[in-house]
């Protein structure tokens, strides 16, 4: 198979135009993409952070266009600069690379988490040093890729952050590798430790008990919203990174957007009243950005044709970039 840069990978389906970078460019203007073929042309060492599309969502409980979310994220680059007046930092400092979306077949799901795996493996093969960024694609994906993170890194005791309204705990013998099952999926591949996840979000009555249930036998750890907003959320975050941060060598975060209140992510299938603000998610993933073992990120579960006025697109590259504004401000 012809590689871009490396097999499995589809570069961007456009490009924005570059060849006149303002000295305060937008978010369309920094990132920057590869050229098709440049294979083993390319030096990794020229790029931070690589963003990956992973078009997937016909694994999906619910009907989604998930899979159209990392091109609505790419067009809304537009809308935003570099700079992040909140925390006065420039991210225009980092170099970060598109490196387009990982391949899918029409119909085979197994054969879409198949190259989803691989692709992800093939990212910590060519560029260890590169951070990996993910543009989901629905929740199924978040198993398939950190399994591919462990098969470059088999000695890495890999913990998740979760930020999610679901447990996605589901049985898989009902459910299968599903958008309701990535962290069960995990736990019972060995390929984590239930103690090594950390949910952060729970609400309401969108979980069934039986969940409950198995999270307790399994050792997961989670904190409800409300247990949450008792001391902040990113405090909440801190804390739990802190102690992901004793037992692993690796963390994953992992952003389930309908972690959302209903109101601020209309553009989610499962969106749900009661769930975190904007701002809160913003501080969450900032936090987790900060820390130095957080070294891959996906974010999930949202469906552009259900969006309005692109809110909850627009919600998520802010995500993505606040995430970016805490990984910066490592080097302090």
């Amino acid at each position: 198979m012809k590689s871009y840069p490396y097999p499995l990978l589809k570069p961007p389906s456009f490009a924005w135009d570059r060849s006149a970078a303002p000295p305060e460019p937008k978010v369309s203007e920094w990132i920057q993409t590869l050229e098709p073929g440049s294979g083993d042309a390319v030096d990794w060492s020229d790029f931070d952070v690589a963003l990956l599309g992973v078009p997937l969502s016909r694994s999906s409980i619910s009907a989604s266009a998930a899979s159209e979310n990392p091109e609505a994220m790419r067009r809304a680059w537009k809308y935003f600069t570099t700079y992040n007046l909140d925390h006065d930092v420039d991210l225009s400092e980092l170099r970060v690379v598109d490196l387009g979306d990982v391949r899918q077949h029409v119909t085979d799901i197994a054969r879409c988490h198949h190259n989803i795996r691989e692709a992800m493996h093939a990212m910590r093969t060519h560029h260890p040093g590169v951070l990996p960024v993910m543009m989901g694609g629905d929740h199924s994906i978040t198993a398939m890729l950190v399994k591919g993170y462990k098969d470059a890194h088999p000695e890495e005791r890999v913990g998740i952050l979760q930020l999610d309204t679901h447990f996605d705990l589901r049985d898989l013998a009902d459910n299968g590798p599903s958008n309701g099952t990535p962290i069960r999926n995990l736990i019972e591949s060995g390929t984590i430790k239930g103690e090594d996840v950390h949910n952060i979000g729970l609400h309401g009555f969108f979980n069934a008990r039986s969940l409950k249930a198995y999270a307790d036998e399994a050792g997961v750890r989670y904190t409800t919203l409300r247990e949450a907003r008792g001391k902040g959320v990113a405090e909440t975050v801190r804390q739990a990174l802190d102690a992901l941060g004793r037992r692993v060598d690796t963390i994953y975060l992992t952003v389930d957007m309908d972690v959302l209140d209903i109101s601020y992510g209309p553009g989610v299938p499962a969106s749900t009243p009661g769930g975190m603000s904007s701002d809160e998610l913003f501080e969450a993933v900032h936090a987790a950005g900060l820390c130095g073992k957080v070294k891959a990120m996906d974010l999930v579960c949202l469906d552009p044709f259900k969006d309005r006025g692109e809110a909850t697109v627009k919600t998520a590259v802010h995500v993505l970039l606040s995430f970016l504004t805490g990984c910066k401000q490592r080097e302090k």
